[in-house]
């Protein structure tokens, strides 16, 4: 549920569809194929409806708030449920929600929410507080519903709503995110019927009944998301009547539907190639937006898959282990290279675990602590590890067998394979081997943890919590059998302690600083070698789309927003009138001219996890 993006390993029982941009995709209605080869403008429905098409490629892992924790799935509930906050567009700080206000008691241990009284859901009963409070009871209660962000409430004692418009959370202990509680609220008599929380996936019946700017109703597994606008909608209708999410597995179609007129805006996997975004720049008509992206771009290992019953499974390598090795892999990746020759520029070299975007939790390893480039300094490392090389130049392991890394990647990510044929070269002079496993479905494996290393990214979300909460041990699975929230199965105490000291720190800096402490650990440990924070590059059709939102509103992305504004705020190009939206909400409705180039972005405070959604993409 959050924005969170993210690469992101699905819970197992789900067995859903493959991680970011995985899946073959089937294109149906509005474009071209071998039974409809005339393709439909995407301006405009055959019943003259303004229709604003999104080409994306990652598919949906569940329509269920309780279950999703991909981008795209996440930015989907975001337009389908209100949370009890949001965040301003302009600079991220918290807003009203469903919720109009928020207090807590002196000790910090029991909060208040005003809930507003003007929210209805799709069917005419009106949202309440018990909604609120049902969710999160649910979320309490059954570990199903507690799949995709049960972290938010663990440190829950209480939720009660005494009034329709009065809701009480009471904590264990003060908990420094109660602005930020990145959570849909759904309707209780909706979906107080569904019987197992881990199975059910909210896609058999449309329409979807909610409270958000857009009411889904319409879905095909690996081709398309229908929502239309709604029109009760408290903030006021979006101006275009449908929103389409539709499903390319070849970014290059999408970027070719673009050029045609076919969809109104394409974003990629989640953002466009170098390339892509070259051919379209002075194309007639496209807006090409390249502003300071909210994701990391990363390279995980296993550090040995368990439980949280100590019971380990998978097959990661075992000399993935040793600490002087995995050092050893992130020497020998030149970042430099990566950001020039991968990402032509439109990234910025990758240090610490939150992107330079949110510059009160940015961190930085001092000269001393860098792991920078060293090839010389790498093989050092693995010989006095004890993994020196035979008579044909390999690495060999304890078992005397030559090291041969599998590293998966995502099938339909042109810089996982990039980048991958780089590490071959740059391992493969160490000695090491390199096996890309290139797959439409890297759930599997990475669940089962049967993979030595894997490239991973999250969109973090200007509160960092919850992206740092998947790296605790407590988000590791209950058994081998079951799924966690656990990242990639780090378990640190150490880090735990930390996690925990920030999430009951309310001083902003000092919380900022135990932040900073665990990127410090978690750079240490070397499980994580983020190597590159990739700008949002996006385009969109300026006769489709007078005017959107980006998020910030200075140097912001559109797609996988910290909210709605986006879609919401879109005007179709052929709307008279002013394109002012709502201008008493205070969103700033412009078009980002040309391509924006990291600079100078202040830091944001807001309080909110994910995602994106810290979604894993």
């Amino acid at each position: 549920m959050g924005t969170n993006d993210q690469k992101r390993s699905l819970p197992r029982g789900l067995r859903l569809i493959a991680l970011a941009g995985a899946a073959a995709l089937t294109l149906t209605a509005g474009l071209a194929t071998p039974l409809d080869p005339a393709p439909q403008q995407a301006r405009a429905a055959d019943d003259g409806k303004k229709v604003l098409t999104v080409a994306v490629a990652q598919s949906v892992d569940s329509l269920s708030p309780f279950l999703a924790v991909r981008l795209l799935s996440t930015s989907i509930h975001r337009l389908m449920y209100e949370y009890l906050t949001n965040y301003d567009p302009k600079d991220n700080h918290a807003i009203a929600g469903l919720a109009t206000k928020w207090e807590p008691s002196p000790d910090k241990l029991t909060w208040t929410y005003t809930i507003r009284d003007n929210s209805k859901w799709s069917d005419g009963q009106q949202a309440t507080a018990e909604d609120a409070a049902w969710t999160f009871n649910k979320m309490m209660t059954d570990t199903g519903a507690a799949t995709a962000n049960g972290s938010y409430v663990g440190n829950f004692r209480k939720v009660t709503a005494p009034s329709p418009t009065k809701l009480v959370i009471e904590l264990k202990k003060p908990q420094a995110t109660m602005a930020a509680l990145d959570v849909p609220i759904v309707p209780k008599h909706v979906w107080e019927k569904v019987s197992d929380f881990s199975e059910f996936n909210n896609d058999k019946s449309f329409p979807v009944v909610g409270n958000g700017p857009f009411v889904l109703s319409g879905y095909k597994a690996d081709s398309y998301v229908r929502l239309k606008a709604n029109k009760s909608f408290w903030r006021g209708s979006p101006k275009f009547d449908e929103l389409v999410f539709r499903y390319y597995k070849d970014q290059d179609a999408a970027v070719s539907a673009l050029r045609k007129g076919e969809v109104s805006f394409v974003a990629g996997s989640p953002s466009l190639t170098p390339a892509q975004a070259e051919s379209l720049k002075g194309a007639d008509d496209i807006q090409v937006n390249d502003a300071p992206g909210r994701r990391f771009y990363a390279l995980a290992t296993n550090p040995g898959a368990k439980a949280k019953n100590g019971k380990k499974f998978g097959d990661g390598h075992p000399s993935l282990l040793d600490q002087r090795v995995r050092n050893a892999l992130f020497r020998a990746v030149d970042r430099e290279a990566i950001i020039d020759k991968v990402f032509r520029g439109h990234a910025v070299e990758g240090e610490g675990y939150i992107p330079p975007r949110f510059q009160d939790y940015f961190w930085k390893p001092s000269a001393s602590q860098k792991l920078a480039y060293d090839p010389a300094e790498a093989a050092r490392l693995l010989d006095r590890a004890g993994y020196k090389k035979n008579g044909d130049g390999k690495r060999v392991g304890k078992d005397g067998k030559p090291i041969t890394y599998r590293v998966l990647c995502h099938a339909t990510d042109p810089n996982d394979k990039a980048v991958g044929k780089y590490l071959q070269e740059w391992w493969g002079k160490l000695g090491i081997g390199v096996q890309l496993n290139c797959l439409d479905n890297v759930t599997d494996p990475w669940l089962a943890g049967k993979y030595d290393l894997a490239f991973d990214g999250w969109s973090v979300n200007p509160d960092p919590d919850f992206v740092l909460s998947i790296h605790t041990c407590g988000a590791l699975p209950a058994t081998p059998e079951e799924t966690g929230a656990t990242d990639n199965f780090i378990c640190d105490k150490k880090y735990d302690e930390l996690y925990a000291k920030q999430l009951t720190e309310y001083d902003p800096a000092k919380r900022a600083d135990i932040v900073k402490q665990m990127e410090s650990r978690l750079y240490d440990l070397g499980y994580m070698n983020v190597m590159a924070y990739p700008n949002a590059v996006e385009a969109f059709r300026t006769d489709q789309i007078k005017s959107i939102t980006t998020m910030p509103a200075k140097a912001g992305n559109i797609y996988g927003q910290d909210g709605y504004w986006s879609w919401w705020s879109a005007v179709p190009a052929d709307s008279g009138g002013s394109s002012d939206n709502a201008s008493s909400t205070g969103v700033v409705v412009a078009i980002v001219a040309g391509v924006v180039v990291l600079a100078g972005l202040g830091g944001f405070a807001a309080m909110r996890r994910r995602a994106t959604a810290e979604e894993r993409e």
